[in-house]
């Protein structure tokens, strides 16, 4: 038995019923890409219910767990709500840092609330000069580090992240991420040697699956939003079309159980820097792949397509947008009607039935009982 399981990240269909509390009532990422762009053709995403999904009548799934960062999404995903949200800050506690700079032996720079892009702006030269990493955070629960790799070689720059991973243990924050970048003032670049050490998830239908013998293979940054529990094998990524090209290497290569992958360009690409012509282009790539990939799912296959959030290129600010968002399932089992669902942990629910585990999980299966 197999089953693919993709996370269009920060996807979003529309306005969680709760938006104004996250201050992000209107916001629609995929409803006001295609209004922008009306003659965007997604036929594949189409034929599985994605316009019924944007009307909001049908294979809609509303989150339930406080926040919307991409490991509260995902680990609701996975069957785990969280009735606390992670922690945010402008700039981290003074004792923090100290007892990370103590341990791992650096100085940082910065301690701030900032863009990738800006922050590298604004020190990046200054971290070449001294040596010292880049310290600063977002709207999210991360403490990012940043470091050119010529200066803090990849690996010196995990273990300063691991560190403060541990630190960070005790303040509730959700990643720590490890952001390495190349070049010269003012042609900075991020490179693709990111690694998020997440906080240690409770139980996810992921252990279930691993309890009763079926492997888990995550692609993308699936492992590491996880911290590498329920995860069997993991297979890091460096584009969506990277991260495609896995999918199809398993997928043709027999690979059995779940296969769990994340797209990250959608949000780190496009959704955070409000790119929404990059963001259509990158949905037309992923529909071209759709297309010639649906025929290969057999009549015995489990496929989810969904998202973890919303990131509206065309809302205001950088940041996430509390959103729905769809949930677009093929299965010989499939509800003829899957309506909208109150958690997004009903994808936990189909992966588990998908499979015939027991779960404990808080969701609904979309499949209908056997006859």
């Amino acid at each position: 038995m197999r089953a693919l399981l993709i996370v269009l990240d920060s996807g979003g269909c529309g306005a969680a019923p709760d938006a104004d509390r996250y201050g992000d009532t209107g916001a629609n990422t995929l409803g006001h890409i295609l209004e922008a762009y009306p003659g965007l053709a997604l036929p594949a995403l189409d034929s599985l219910g994605l316009r019924a999904a944007l009307a909001g009548i049908d294979g809609v799934m509303l989150p339930r767990s406080a926040g919307k960062d991409t490991t509260t999404g995902h680990w609701e995903i996975a069957g785990v709500i969280l009735d606390q949200p992670f922690a945010t800050f402008e700039s981290f506690p003074p004792q923090l840092v100290a007892n990370i700079e103590a341990e791992a032996g650096v100085q940082f720079l910065g301690n701030v609330s900032a863009s990738g892009t800006a922050i590298l702006e604004k020190l990046g030269a200054e971290h070449v000069a001294t040596g010292h990493p880049i310290l600063y955070t977002s709207a999210d629960s991360v403490l990012q580090v940043a470091a050119h790799e010529s200066v803090v070689p990849i690996e010196r720059l995990y273990e300063i992240c691991r560190i403060a991973r541990r630190h960070a243990d005790g303040h509730r924050i959700g990643r720590v991420i490890a952001r390495p970048f190349l070049g010269v003032p003012g042609q900075f670049q991020r490179t693709s040697r990111r690694h998020d050490f997440s906080f240690l998830p409770p139980p996810t239908v992921l252990d279930t699956l691993n309890v009763a013998g079926i492997p888990v293979t995550g692609v993308g940054k699936i492992a590491d939003i996880f911290a590498d529990r329920g995860v069997t094998t993991s297979r890091p990524t460096e584009s969506n079309a990277d991260g495609l090209r896995v999918i199809d290497e398993l997928w043709s290569g027999g690979a059995s159980g779940l296969i769990f992958a994340n797209l990250v360009d959608f949000d780190t690409l496009f959704g955070h820097r409000r790119d929404v012509a990059g963001y259509a282009r990158a949905l037309e790539e992923f529909d071209r792949w759709l297309t010639g990939f649906l025929p290969r799912v057999a009549p015995d296959d489990l496929v989810i397509i969904t998202a973890d959030h919303g990131n509206d290129p065309t809302f205001r600010g950088t940041d996430h947008t509390r959103e729905q968002v769809p949930l677009l399932v093929i299965h010989p089992r499939r509800a003829p009607r899957l309506g909208v669902r109150t958690t997004f942990a009903d994808s936990a629910a189909t992966v588990a039935d998908h499979f015939e585990t027991q779960f404990p999980n808080p969701g609904t299966t979309c499949l209908i009982a056997k006859t």
